[in-house]
């Protein structure tokens, strides 16, 4: 049925049961779902006992610390009450439209003295919306004093929906910005998942930074004593030297670097940065690596909360289609009026002197130049590039557990080959130091052997760190603990009221 018969239709019937917008459906994938997701080659997925990550899946890495940071920035980050503020405010919108729905009544209150001679006249009002003042010149004449009483309701029937599809329109965008408060708090969870764990990885760093600086304090003064008892050449000491400075340059660098994710902390927890500290854990840091269960690809654009907004931005496109459809039917508002009159206060609502009126109008736009064509394409538009908006979040999505699902393979076979440098090149440098000692080779290879085994030491424990972050980076792309659920049972609405609270105490 076109367009134009649907519109002759419903005005022949009086729209009772017309719907105006579209009949909504989730628009289809811009691509196929796979079944299950690629794995790099050699690598199977865990089949752990749940199918989706916990609502506080940061649990799983064992760290009281992080488990308290979490609390506190849920509670005091601004960006999260931003969202919860934007979110209220969405709520608000809605109550505003469904008010629509209902009539307005307002009442009104007078005073009226007046004063009246053969040539002059003062008279003087007042109401509840305010009160003139007349005067001309004065004379003698005659005062008197009246009273009114009125009230007023006015009512817009929704005879051809567009009431409805406005509240329609305010509850999706209600919903839309729910998600968004989901995303918010899951995008603030990993980023102070990811700046812990890294400023956890600096504190490994400069434990062994701190290790080796005093190993090669050692190796100058073994230099320098063998340098004054004239068995090797100076050269020795300048490479001991030189090796020594670039360590502790090393340290200073990591040492800023862990301040600066101490202060990011901070600044996510809701705390000024001048007084926030973090104790470090020195050597004693144990890198914890989840599993992390995998859904599978189908079950993504239920949990992902990036998607249920986009989705919920479609359904409220959808629903704007039948507002400006709803604008080719005339309005009708009716109205009732009434009240009472006297000039006595005291016998104000005794009064025989009532008056009131009902009234019905009618408004209907005959010509408009194409007007409200324009905006019913403005409003098909709109939809569309929801949709396209809609299928670009969820390829997004869909590449991102993808992308971080083979980082995390790749990773943990990475740290297993570095596990294996490293333990090499501590057992070589130990025995070039020995041979140095010994006088069988020159320093040339103690600071060769020394540089080797702390490059691959720092590149163990970056490594370590990148796996914990590809499982933060994985659970996010998965979507956390996020549900469909959230959007219909309010679990986001309660926890925001929550925040709210809390802020507030």
């Amino acid at each position: 049925m076109t367009y134009r018969k649907t519109l002759a239709l419903c005005a022949a019937f009086g729209v009772a049961g017309c719907s105006l917008a579209p009949a909504y459906h989730r628009p289809n994938l811009a691509s196929p779902t796979p079944p299950t997701w690629k794995t790099a080659p050699g690598w199977r997925i865990a089949a752990p006992s749940d199918d989706a990550p916990r609502a506080d899946w940061w649990t799983a890495y064992g760290d009281a610390q992080l488990n308290d940071l979490m609390v506190r920035a849920v509670l005091h980050n601004q960006t999260l009450a931003q969202a919860a503020a934007t979110y209220r405010q969405a709520t608000a919108t809605t109550r505003e439209a469904r008010a629509s729905l209902f009539p307005t009544v307002t009442a009104d209150g007078q005073v009226t003295h007046s004063y009246s001679g053969g040539s002059s006249s003062v008279i003087s009002s007042g109401s509840g919306t305010g009160g003139t003042t007349t005067t001309t010149s004065s004379g003698s004449g005659k005062a008197s004093t009246s009273y009114r009483l009125s009230a007023n309701a006015s009512w817009t029937p929704d005879l051809f929906g567009q009431i409805t599809y406005t509240v329609r329109n305010a509850r999706l965008t209600e919903q839309a910005r729910l998600a968004d408060l989901a995303n918010a708090r899951l995008a603030l969870q990993g980023e102070l998942a990811t700046d812990y764990l890294s400023l956890r990885a600096a504190d490994a760093q400069i434990a062994s930074l701190s290790a080796t600086v005093e190993a090669y304090q050692r190796s100058l003064t073994i230099a320098t004593n063998r340098y004054n008892a004239g068995i090797v050449a100076r050269t020795d000491t300048f490479q001991a030297q030189s090796q020594l400075a670039s360590a502790q340059s090393d340290l200073e660098g990591q040492r800023r670097t862990r301040a600066q994710f101490e202060d990011a902390i901070a600044v996510l927890v809701g705390e000024n940065p001048a007084s926030f500290t973090l104790p470090s854990l020195g050597a004693g840091w144990k890198p914890v690596v989840p599993e992390v269960p995998v859904i599978i690809p189908s079950s993504l654009t239920e949990r992902r909360p990036d998607i249920a907004s986009a989705e919920r931005a479609v359904a409220a496109a959808n629903a704007q289609i039948g507002v400006e459809r709803a604008a080719f039917f005339p309005t009708v508002n009716l109205s009732a009026d009434g009240g009472v009159t006297d000039n006595m206060l005291s016998s104000l609502f005794s009064s025989a002197s009532s008056f009131w009126s009902l009234g019905a109008q009618v408004a209907q736009t005959i010509f408009d130049f194409g007007a409200r064509k324009a905006r019913v394409a403005q409003a098909r538009a709109a939809y569309d590039a929801a949709v396209a908006n809609y299928r670009q979040v969820t390829l997004t999505a869909f590449r991102d557990v993808q992308d971080n699902l083979i980082a995390q393979q790749i990773l943990a076979r990475q740290e297993a080959f570095l596990r294996i440098a490293s333990v090499a090149a501590d057992k070589s440098e130990a025995s070039i130091r020995n041979q140095y000692r010994s006088g069988i080779i020159g320093f040339t290879d103690v600071v060769t052997a020394q540089a080797t085994a702390l490059s691959a030491r720092r590149a163990l424990i970056q490594a370590q760190v990148d796996r914990q972050n590809a499982t933060v980076a994985l659970v996010q792309a998965l979507g956390g603990g996020f549900g469909q659920a959230d959007l219909t049972n309010g679990a986001e609405a309660v926890r925001a009221a929550a925040v709210e609270q809390a802020q507030k105490n």
